[in-house]
């Protein structure tokens, strides 16, 4: 009896221990992997909110429990993508857009979510559910939206010549023209040039838009993703591809001698990034925490502001403060008729496709870049 009171007795203070050592102990500290697009969320700068850090103080008030959230970036689908199916890495939350959405679910690689643990994925408007790439929302919680278009220096480029995607094929502008450094919208900039279904298995529709690429490359002066950035804010380049919450923070950092300007060609991508939980997640309760934060009111507005994308939370474009901040040109541009997205997302969207046509894309890739 007396051994069995004397376990039970360190038994307690264990657990006392245990308990203490969760209030405040560093070395009881949880950990949560985060992986975004480089320049997407409010950080802090410039006097943004530091939605990370807001996020670490949160859950510490409202849990009694110190979180660290290592946050880093990618600058493609396809970066993001290699590095997590290697499993040479493990995240908790990561933000892909939606046809590399739907390649990781059918591959297993996405985990669903509990909803009850994300009660602010209710501030998400119905236009952004049930999309192709996560048709029964088992897997995301949409993040930001938005529309691929033109940017281009109307210093250089006459504007007369700043029509549809032909502008990125005019030599007079060779040499000044930057093209996606990703196959995926690198392809699709071609594909809605020509006319073509940037969703298509058949092979020879690769083949006529690798030709407009082959065409396109000796006016290229890089192939690029975060680069395009400094490369148009400071006049290195004229002309480029971009998407267009980026446009708005390349033209607050621009030279005095450049005037970065924006347009939609008439086809183009529409795209959804959204939130979700890799089958890598190491904790995946504080992920969904974390995800529900990013919905809630001044994080959510903090990241639109900071990142001009568009958002598909209520709670975001109902914001009367933000919409005034953003002006009435910016706010046209970012939102273009958000109650037909769904119409002109079906239409133009990429989707994923299978297997066999990937592989090929890929190998038509490295044709185009080998040159």
């Amino acid at each position: 009896m007396k051994r069995f009171l004397s376990l039970l007795l360190a038994a307690l203070m264990l657990l006392s221990l245990a308990a203490l050592s969760g209030c405040g102990s560093s070395s009881d500290t949880l950990t949560l992997n985060v992986y975004n697009w480089g320049e997407y969320i409010s950080d802090g700068s410039e006097g943004s909110l530091d939605t990370v850090k807001a996020f670490e103080e949160w859950y510490q008030q409202e849990y009694g429990q110190k979180v660290k959230v290592n946050y880093s970036t990618f600058a493609s689908n396809e970066d993001m993508y290699a590095k997590i199916s290697s499993g040479a890495v493990s995240y908790d939350v990561i933000i892909p857009s939606d046809y590399m959405i739907a390649r990781m679910a059918s591959e297993n690689m996405l985990l669903p979510l509990d909803f009850d643990n994300i009660p602010n994925y209710q501030y998400i408007d119905e236009s952004f559910r049930g999309l192709y790439y996560d048709p029964d929302n088992l897997y995301s919680v949409p993040y930001t939206y938005g529309i691929v278009g033109v940017i281009y220096n109307a210093n250089v480029v006459d504007e007369a010549d700043a029509q549809g995607w032909e502008l990125m094929w005019n030599d007079k502008y060779a040499g000044n023209i930057l093209q996606f450094n990703n196959s995926r919208d690198a392809f699709g900039t071609a594909m809605y040039k020509l006319g073509l279904d940037v969703n298509s298995t058949d092979k020879a529709v690769w083949d006529q838009a690798l030709a407009e690429l082959q065409t396109q490359a000796p006016l290229v002066k890089s192939y690029v993703m975060d680069e395009i950035y400094n490369m148009m804010e400071s006049g290195e380049a004229a002309v480029g591809a971009y998407y267009a919450g980026d446009y708005f923070t390349m033209l607050d950092a621009q030279a005095e001698d450049v005037d970065l300007q924006f347009y939609y060609p008439e086809r183009t991508n529409y795209y959804v990034d959204a939130m979700c939980i890799p089958s890598s997640c190491q904790n995946k309760e504080l992920a969904e925490s974390f995800i529900n934060f990013m919905l809630s009111s001044e994080p959510a507005v903090a990241n639109a502001v900071y990142t001009y994308y568009a958002s598909p939370n209520s709670l975001v474009y109902n914001d009367e403060g933000y919409l005034a901040e953003l002006g009435e040109e910016t706010v046209a541009i970012l939102y273009p008729g958000i109650e037909n997205f769904r119409e002109l997302y079906n239409t133009s969207a990429y989707r994923n496709l299978d297997p066999d046509t990937l592989s090929y894309i890929n190998s038509l890739w490295e044709t185009l870049k080998i040159g």
